[in-house]
């Protein structure tokens, strides 16, 4: 039932966070039951796979093909999702309208210094990929101690990445709702954080089921 379930439940958060952005009676409450339909399905679909997987040995060549051509396609589908994202940065930011200033940044806005802690939680990505990559190549070669180790700092990288995002946006000097550059700037850096959580409860998971 997963797939339904999770259609229900991504219906519920999407509905459920627009209603709650408009400030409707009810729209918190179905944003998170929506949020908690995913996580349950999450945790409930990949219970599933690593049983068919470990105990029931349904993951014929056919199977793990299958497995490898729906995270491809999902990478995909994440490019073209964060393309829309780039795409109407650069058309406000390369062509400013008016109404903002006609200049970019617009004229009320305090943009935040790209080398300060944007550049740290850019090292601490970059990190974290090199020592995931160093995690996966011990898990091939079968060295589990150094898989280990590689799988603890991507871990601790990507909690720092989390918390600096989380202090830059509580000291950033402009809000959402200031126009299209603090949407853009919030809904890009805002999903890709998402992005980054859910990577993190991924690592999570293959660490303790590694350990």
């Amino acid at each position: 039932p997963w797939p339904l379930v999770a259609a229900l439940g991504g219906l519920s958060l999407t509905f459920g966070g627009v209603l709650f952005m408009h400030n409707y009676e009810g729209g918190g409450e179905l944003l998170c039951l929506g949020v908690i339909t995913i996580l349950y399905v999450m945790f409930t679909w990949w219970r599933d796979i690593i049983r068919e997987a470990l105990f029931e040995g349904q993951h014929t060549i056919a199977v793990q093909q299958g497995l490898r051509m729906g995270m491809i396609l999902f990478i995909v589908s994440e490019i073209m999702f964060f393309f829309a994202f780039f795409w109407a940065f650069f058309t406000s930011s390369i062509s400013p309208v008016f109404n903002i200033g006609g200049v970019w940044p617009p004229t009320h806005i305090v943009a935040i210094s790209p080398w300060g802690l944007p550049f740290v939680n850019t090292i601490l990505l970059l990190s974290s990929g090199a020592s995931v990559t160093w995690a996966h190549h011990a898990i091939v070669a079968g060295f589990k101690k150094e898989a280990m180790l590689g799988l603890y700092v991507t871990l601790i990288f990507a909690v720092a990445f989390t918390a600096m995002q989380a202090f830059e946006y509580s000291a950033a000097p402009f809000s959402m709702s200031d126009g299209v550059y603090g949407s853009v700037f919030y809904m890009a850096t805002g999903f890709h954080g998402f992005h980054v959580i859910i990577g993190t409860i991924f690592l999570a998971i293959c660490t303790i089921r590694l350990y």
